[in-house]
């Protein structure tokens, strides 16, 4: 009997209160892709290639093979122990409690600010429609439809997600289709340039704008990347973790190369880089070389639909995170409070209300192209920050539970050599973000918030420290009891 399997059929403590498990394969494999496949892709690509210039399927794929390490080491620990349900479980049992508290806190700020940049740009999707429309409307509505998908059951996000990933992956396929299409038939295009494959390296070379402009498109290629690693905060409401969480990651390199380098190089052999608007999506512009006369109208439904599945992966993650913390006695117990349908709704009640702040940052008269990029790039930083304690929270594994690490069925290639290499890349990628005047506000508040909340975890380190000394550590919001120490089920 799979360990799974054990978990659903334990009898239920507190009171029956713990997450249902009942994400299917189907699920899992497209939260997996619409985690692949954000905002920045669609909002984002003309700007990275008139900074990057075609080395920015370099840059894509180099940022996806890092990251495939760390969704590696991500995999293997999660599978080493069914009580992680969050990231902080895992920092909590490996690090300490103080290190549980940071990331916590820390993965529920970044899908709040990655949320509430989502609504920002939804209503700029819907004034596409309605120029006037008052952007208290576009977000209380997406608000209220993803409130009462959620309530409902974990199914439903599942469900949502399945659609909303599934929209996004055909406009992508149907971009590369059509822009190979036109390679073949050697369509001209709007400036008089005869779509070929050629224009990879026609216009200037691979790196026209030299190894500063390569550099450049790391800065804002990796805000794409955000929520890569949310197919791990649904372990815990997994039917089957140990055969779907491997597929699911097993998968990432190729869906980074579709997704990301086929798509792009198609729209760089149609338009060369050269051509492309940094200010418009080049999405757009493929489909309106087809004379569709509809394209803006799709491709707008897609970029919406993109957002909204993007604010649906926020809520989800930030009401789980804070239905954890709350069990760990780290937040008000309010929100550890489960529904019937075993749902954290007090904690999907307050996930919601902190998107509705898109209000207030619409009506502070700010453009909505620099209200997201800040956001986001705050965003961005502090997932790094989360993906960086990860890690290190493997390398403690690998010293504390070497056994563990033998026997793994799902191991990261080379063990500590992947976590050296992410960590290496995540400073690097530091340096760089520092460098550039659009994304260096970003770094700054990301560095006074792990200030604060690392200020805050030693202010309670009294607290934690107790709480960890009473065992009960790392239940993970599964309901299944005390969890004495690292891996004591095995």
């Amino acid at each position: 009997m799979s360990r799974a399997r054990v978990v659903r059929d334990e009898p239920q403590r507190a009171g029956g209160e713990k997450l249902q498990r009942t994400l299917k394969n189907r699920h899992i494999q497209l939260i997996a892709i619409g985690g692949a496949i954000g905002t920045g892709l669609f909002m984002g690509s003309g700007k990275t290639i008139s900074v990057a210039g075609p080395s920015i399927l370099l840059v894509y794929t180099i940022i996806g093979a890092v990251l495939f390490l760390f969704m590696r080491t991500l995999g293997e620990l999660l599978l080493s122990d069914h009580k992680y349900a969050t990231f902080a479980d895992i920092a909590r049992d490996l690090i300490g409690p103080w290190a549980g508290f940071v990331t916590g806190w820390t993965y529920w700020a970044c899908w709040v600010v990655t949320g509430v940049a989502d609504m920002v740009a939804i209503t700029g999707y819907a004034r596409f429609w309605w120029p006037n429309l008052p952007a208290w409307i576009p977000i209380c509505a997406t608000t209220l439809l993803l409130f009462g998908l959620n309530a409902m059951t974990v199914k439903a996000f599942g469900e949502t997600e399945f659609w909303f990933a599934l929209i996004k992956i055909v406009a992508i396929i149907a971009l590369v289709i059509v822009g190979f299409a036109m390679v073949a038939m050697g369509t001209i295009g709007t400036a008089g340039t005869t779509a070929s494959v050629s224009n990879l390296w026609s216009h200037g070379g691979f790196f026209p704008q030299g190894f500063t402009g390569f550099l450049g498109g790391f800065q804002i290629a990796l805000f794409a990347f955000i929520g890569i690693e949310m197919v791990g905060t649904t372990v815990a409401e997994t039917d089957d973790p140990e055969r779907t969480l491997p597929k699911a990651v097993n998968s990432i390199p190729v869906r980074i190369m579709l997704f990301y380098v086929t798509a792009l190089a198609a729209i760089m052999m149609v338009t060369p880089w050269d051509q492309v608007s940094p200010d418009s999506s080049p999405f757009v512009t493929m489909f309106s070389l087809t004379g569709l006369g509809a394209a803006a109208t799709i491709v707008n439904l897609v970029v919406l639909s993109s957002a909204a599945s993007s604010a649906n992966s926020g809520i989800y993650s930030t009401s789980r995170m804070l239905y954890g913390l709350a069990r760990q006695e780290q937040a008000p117990r309010v929100f550890a409070r489960l529904s019937t349908h075993h749902v954290p709704l007090n904690a999907l009640f307050l996930s919601c209300v902190c998107l509705l702040s898109a209000i207030v940052i619409m009506g502070l008269g700010g453009s909505i192209s620099s209200a997201f990029t800040l956001v986001t790039s705050v965003s961005a930083t502090l997932f790094m920050g989360v993906w960086v304690v990860i890690v290190v929270s493997y390398l403690v594994y690998l010293r504390k539970s070497p056994e563990l690490h033998a026997k793994a069925r799902f191991r990261a290639p080379g063990g500590a050599l992947s976590a050296w290499i992410v960590l290496v890349f995540m400073g690097a990628m530091g340096v760089v973000l520092a460098m550039w005047d659009d994304t260096r506000p970003g770094l700054i508040y990301s560095i006074i918030w792990i200030v604060f909340i690392v200020a805050a975890a030693f202010a309670n380190r009294h607290f934690l420290l107790r709480r960890a000394e009473r065992g009960v550590l790392g239940d993970g919001g599964t309901g299944e009891g005390p969890h004495t120490g690292p891996h004591l089920h095995e």
